[in-house]
């Protein structure tokens, strides 16, 4: 797969729990933890249903990327479906997330020396299309609160994660499953390879997400749409990426995303 260039499409956030998230005019990443004002930003899980099987889990789920593609995709099937209505908190267009290997690093905005022709020209300013992330609600989401736990010496590829560090630590110290277990290799992998020398706001594919019956009570029979199996019998699910943020830093509509692949042999996403 060759290395990928976007743009954002939409950009959503919500403070409390629900399955739409509003779109913004902005939103702002805090590196480790999701997004500004999210309620699914934290250094533990915040899925209410895996909260419930066990709270100890990594939140490897921060920042939720979905395809606008798909949108037309269901539209074609007489879904009406819009940015932030299944949840998550960038639209993408122009990339291939789900053909994405797991541990890509994701950048938003241009490259020093590049000019960002949709962002260059202001886009929407913070605020066009709803209030900025965190505005009239909570001035950061719970997670961002929580305690941050320090990182042993001997933590291994854990102590050399830099912004990760804190979640790769409540990774270590937790039982993962195979899709998690993966994706924590992935991203410590991901922390080790980035040089620091990026402003650009970022984020690390850690797998895909999983769609569940909650999707058909925003239009049903839409989850069949989005969770099927392909000519193989392999399980194919279109519901978009979960991701952890490597770089913190405002993300806005008609922003670049460049995509950065980790070096082969490829993994594939597995569901987290």
């Amino acid at each position: 797969m060759k290395a990928e260039r976007g743009t954002v499409a939409a950009v959503s956030c919500n403070d409390t729990y629900a399955f739409i998230k509003p779109v913004r005019g902005e939103i702002v990443l805090i590196a480790g933890v999701g997004v500004k004002g999210d309620v699914h930003a934290g250094l533990y899980v915040k899925h209410r249903g895996r909260v419930r099987n066990d709270p100890t889990q990594p939140n490897f789920r921060q920042v939720h990327l979905i395809q606008q593609e798909l949108f037309g995709e269901v539209g074609a099937k007489g879904y009406d479906v819009e940015a932030g209505n299944l949840g998550e908190n960038v639209t993408t267009s122009g990339v291939d997330l789900l053909g994405l290997p797991r541990g890509t690093i994701l950048r938003f905005g241009p490259a020093a020396g590049e000019c960002d022709s949709a962002a260059g020209a202001g886009g929407p300013a913070a605020g066009a299309g709803g209030p900025a992330a965190g505005e009239g609600g909570a001035e950061a989401a719970e997670g961002a609160r929580e305690t941050v736990p320090a990182v042993g010496a001997g933590s291994g590829s854990v102590g050399a994660g830099g912004a990760l560090a804190a979640v790769l630590e409540v990774a270590a110290a937790a039982e993962l499953g195979p899709g998690n277990a993966g994706a924590a290799v992935a991203i410590a992998a991901a922390a080790a390879r980035d040089r620091g020398d990026d402003p650009r706001p970022a984020v690390v594919v850690a797998g895909l997400r999983n769609p569940c019956g909650q999707i058909n009570g925003f239009r049903d029979g839409l989850l069949k749409e989005v969770l099927g199996r392909d000519e193989r019998g392999q399980v194919v699910r279109k519901a978009g990426v979960m991701a952890v943020v490597l770089r913190g830093g405002p993300i806005r509509t008609g922003d670049m995303v460049t995509v950065e692949l980790p070096p082969a042999p490829h993994a594939p996403l597995e569901p987290i």
